[in-house]
């Protein structure tokens, strides 16, 4: 029968390799998992995403820490995440930003369908038109019809050129024919900062962002950008019902992963993110900061990003804008 050992040895080898393959696939997070943000600690997009990462951290019951990577329009931490490991460390938080940066760069060092893997959409969040008390308005009518007045006289802060408090205001000004000047900072935390400081007299803030200082009244909420008023801000319009019928303008946010991340990884990662974005605690902290969750299977959401691209890839050209 000792003929039969080498076989049986082969067997044995394989049968534990197996089951050493299943316990650690089981196993994942067996560490703690990294979400790259790509702008910086403070603002709208970072305040989300900690959010998100505490909620997915609890149901994976592993820490998922959240790396800050700010620089050139949110490209510089799409870079990392996308060179990173496919193997369910390294998360990415997309918005709208990169939907825009695929038209206002000639080149990106990534292309967002191709170098990632989608997972879910988990939340969606308006912006709010934000002044500094010294801008002599009281409405956003008084404003639009001040920027009419004063050509390039006033000034608006954004996080960058391509971002979306870019947009927001660049569509804005398109819309109503108005010319406001652009003064593009590092990041959306150093934007609002400039504005509440009087270093500028307008933002496109994101509603997480704006509304501390609104509730403190250092900055003045004009009108928001959703087709339908806030809980939150009830006694603010839409700019849509301020004289701009059909403008609408909104963040999106979802999670991705560098492409080739196991199928079987992306659905645990997902599965997380709904049991996340069904904790009652989560649904109240991104509701009581203007945002809602929602979620998408992992195909859903590459082709709701692949509208997004297309369609503000429209509005880019028809503004002629570039980030170049």
């Amino acid at each position: 029968m000792s003929f039969l050992r080498p076989s049986l040895k082969l067997l044995l080898i394989f049968v534990v390799g197996v089951c050493a393959a299943g316990a650690w696939a089981q196993k994942y997070p067996a560490k703690p998992v990294r979400l790259i943000v790509s702008f910086s600690a403070g603002s709208g997009t970072d305040i989300v995403g900690r959010i998100i990462a505490n909620g997915i951290g609890e149901s994976f019951g592993q820490q998922v820490i959240v790396d800050n990577r700010a620089g050139a329009s949110g490209n510089i931490g799409a870079e990392t995440a996308a060179k990173s490991a496919p193997d369910g460390y390294t998360l990415f938080l997309a918005n709208i930003s990169y939907a825009a940066n695929a038209s206002l760069f000639r080149t990106l060092p990534y292309d967002l369908l191709r170098d990632f893997a989608a997972i879910t959409q988990f939340a969606t969040g308006p912006y709010v038109v934000s002044v500094h008390p010294s801008l002599p308005v009281k409405t956003f009518t008084d404003f639009a019809r001040l920027a009419k007045a004063k050509p390039g006289a006033i000034l608006y802060s954004s996080g960058g050129t391509g971002t979306a408090t870019f947009l927001a205001a660049e569509l804005f000004k398109a819309q109503a024919g108005v010319n406001l000047m652009h003064i593009p900072y590092k990041s959306g935390a150093e934007a609002i900062t400039a504005t509440v400081g009087g270093e500028v007299s307008v933002h496109f803030a994101p509603l997480a962002t704006a509304l501390p200082f609104i509730r403190q009244g250092r900055v003045h909420g004009l009108a928001v950008t959703s087709a339908k008023r806030l809980a939150l801000l009830p006694a603010v319009p839409t700019i849509a019902e301020s004289g701009y019928p059909g403008y609408e303008f909104g963040n999106w946010y979802g999670l991705m992963a560098p492409a080739k991340t196991p199928r079987e990884t992306i659905n645990a990662i997902r599965e997380a993110t709904i049991a996340a974005t069904n904790n009652q605690s989560v649904i109240t902290r991104l509701a009581d900061l203007g945002y809602i969750t929602v979620t998408s299977e992992p195909e859903q959401f590459a082709a709701y990003m692949k509208s997004e691209i297309d369609k503000l890839a429209k509005i880019i050209k028809a503004l002629n804008l570039s980030a170049e």
